[in-house]
């Protein structure tokens, strides 16, 4: 006789260890069907060596779906992230839980690490090179850009203590001038083999630890470096998991380029100041840093094409160029017999010198599908990226392992852009398990004026002023730009009987938790607090859009690819961008399954626009949609009341 066994998929497993996982969960955690499904096809996907595309709503539980598919399929594994908000998430609350709760290989629990960019971690090297006689790191800087002896003193003495190096782990925040006295970004750090302290280095060990690791947590940007040198920083890995992955496309355009400032000139001529003989070459290396800023100041924002570069420009990009090769020429006679601390300040200032002239060299002969600009502000930058990334990423990374691409909100043709084939990989929508209907409004007045009309921006504001009072504070305004919301704050700031908090009056997390805590305050910010804000509860029950959030036209990158795209262009990356960025927003408001609210966009192109609007609409959570203002004021009262009477 023969006797049937059912045999039991990758997913059906993974579906199980999710289960008793999320059964563990404080609470006793819940059932969610997009989770699972979410987990089961990701599981599959790394099964059967197909890349997917996830797109998985508010509440899913996306990052338990896809860490116990991970650590279930036993394939080493790296999990890129875009925000340090979701890194934390993480590394501090999801993968110690599922450590306790996973057994692997006849073991409870498996090795997960969290390496961070090379500039996160203290440089031993550095810091033994503060003691030197004459060390003078505050030179040539204004006041309020100098290193502060304080912190230095008080990094030395964590330096002494602390086992990982790692910047998050300081007790205070000190200055970027300061942090960067005792660290050194890719560009500058010569490599454990050619550092005097290679064997002591913070990121070295790190890294280290990561390599040994069945999963490893990393920022995209990091992740995008180690693609471009050839899985250099993460070493060979089996599968990759890409969270936040809409902003896949501008990240690795970003780390596939280079920025040049001043400031780079300034460090080198620090750095070899007191190990060359020539007590005039450091001056002019800031004075050529100084003349680069002040040229590239009338192009800001501005994309630098060959007039820009054939003209002024362009000389004094010539003459930084000569002077890096000059500190190249000095730094090539200091002795092999000098100090240790000789040494390590030569290999520094090297490569920091050759990434300056390479930079140069890029900018003076752009390659095809690059596109360089100014940055500009009081500080400019001349920045360089790739305008398409899609063959990049195709010998990089689709054709060399598993990915798992996955985002609460996944851009209209987004695979296509980063070079993802249709037979390649496998698209799901696992929806969100909030029953949105239910659970607030979608507000667009459509008696408002035009948003490029001059009588918009009062009705702006007395909008807000009123579904501010009716909610009875509890309201996050999101701006498309700082000067609108400056002007709002103006406006609301002695018309408001709550606190008000705005964006740059104190840091991102101090304001969240403000917000928070003060159930009856309203915060006004702009792009940083789009995505990547969690508050869930009584705190908040309206979500105020000032306009729709489409991409600046004169954005360079942006620009480029649009000429490259032609015609179509608004509809393949204008309309997309504003969509993704739309859902992230109006996202802010429910976040867990009791939350009710109005998301308002006071921007009546979202009902009026015939050749775009429902791109836009389909890619908002379901809300019940109104146009009726007196509708809208009354529900958030009704919420304001059961708030106050404790029904919520």
């Amino acid at each position: 006789m023969v006797t049937l066994r059912r045999v039991v998929s990758a997913g059906d497993r993974v579906v199980e260890t999710l289960t008793a996982v999320t059964a563990a969960l404080p609470g006793g955690g819940e059932d969610r069907t997009g989770q699972a499904d979410m987990a089961r096809a990701v599981a599959e996907a790394i099964d059967e060596e197909q890349h997917l595309v996830v797109e998985a709503g508010t509440g899913t539980g996306k990052s338990l779906a896809y860490l116990v598919a991970a650590v279930h399929v036993k394939r080493r594994t790296v999990i890129a992230t875009a925000t340090k908000a979701l890194q934390d998430q993480l590394a501090n609350k999801d993968l110690p839980f599922l450590a306790e709760q996973v057994e692997r290989d006849g073991q409870m629990g498996f090795e997960w690490a969290v390496l961070k960019g090379r500039s996160n971690y203290l440089c031993r090297q550095r810091l033994s090179e503060l003691s030197d006689t004459g060390q003078q790191l505050g030179l040539d800087v204004g006041e309020d850009d100098a290193v502060d002896d304080d912190a230095l003193a008080d990094i030395a003495s964590w330096a002494e203590r602390t086992r990982t190096g790692d910047r998050a782990e300081l007790w205070f925040e000190p200055s970027g001038r300061t942090w960067s006295a005792v660290s050194v970004g890719p560009t500058e750090c010569p490599g454990a083999q050619k550092c005097p302290m290679g064997s002591t280095c913070f990121a070295e060990m790190a890294r280290e630890v990561a390599l040994e690791a069945d999963i490893t947590v990393v920022n995209t940007h990091l992740y995008a470096l180690d693609l471009l040198t050839d899985n250099a920083i993460l070493g060979e890995h089996e599968v990759v998991v890409i969270d936040e992955a809409h902003q896949l496309e501008d990240i690795v355009a970003s780390a596939a380029g280079f920025e040049l400032t001043s400031g780079r000139f300034r460090n080198l001529a620090n750095t070899i100041r007191s190990i060359i003989a020539d007590d005039q070459l450091p001056t002019d290396l800031i004075d050529i840093g100084m003349a680069l800023g002040d040229d590239l100041e009338p192009h800001g924002g501005n994309r630098l094409g060959a007039a820009e570069l054939g003209a002024d420009l362009g000389k004094t990009l010539d003459r930084a160029r000569d002077r890096a090769n000059r500190a190249m020429d000095a730094l090539r006679k200091i002795p092999k017999e000098s100090s240790s601390e000789v040494i390590g300040r030569k290999e520094r200032a090297m490569r920091a010198a050759t990434h300056v002239v390479l930079d140069i060299d890029m900018v003076l002969d752009l390659a095809d599908g690059t596109v360089a600009w100014v940055d500009g502000g009081s500080n400019p930058s001349l920045k360089a990226a790739s305008i398409d990334v899609d063959k990049l990423l195709r010998e990089k990374l689709w054709d060399a392992r598993t990915a798992i691409l996955t985002s609460a909100t996944v851009p209209a043709r987004m695979a296509e852009r980063l070079g993802l084939e249709a037979g390649e990989h496998r698209v799901l929508d696992v929806g969100s398990p909030f029953d949105f209907e239910t659970a607030g409004l979608l507000y667009c007045p459509v008696t408002m004026p035009d948003p490029r009309d001059d009588a918009y921006r009062d009705a702006l504001h007395n909008e807000i002023e009123a579904l501010v009072m009716a909610a009875g504070g509890r309201t996050m305004c999101l701006f498309t730009s700082f000067r609108s919301m400056n002007l709002a704050r103006d406006h609301l700031i002695d018309r408001l009987p709550m606190t008000l908090l705005v964006q740059g009056e104190a840091p991102k997390p101090a304001l969240v938790d403000a917000f928070t805590g003060d159930e009856e305050s309203v915060l006004l910010a702009t792009m940083s607090f789009w995505q990547g804000v969690d508050i869930p509860g009584r705190s908040l029950s309206c979500v105020i859009i000032d306009r729709l959030p489409f991409p600046r036209p004169d954005d360079p990158l942006l620009d480029a690819r649009r000429n490259r795209v032609g015609r179509s262009a608004f509809g393949e990356i204008d309309v997309p961008r504003a969509a993704m960025l739309l859902a992230q927003g109006a996202g802010r408001l429910v976040r867990r399954a009791d939350d009710r609210g109005v998301v308002a966009v006071l921007d009546k192109r979202l009902a009026t626009a015939k050749s775009y609007r429902w791109d836009l609409i389909n890619a908002l959570p379901p809300l019940r949609r109104s146009k009726d203002r007196d509708e809208v004021l009354a529900f958030l009262r009704s919420i304001r009341d059961d708030v106050e009477m404790g029904q919520v």
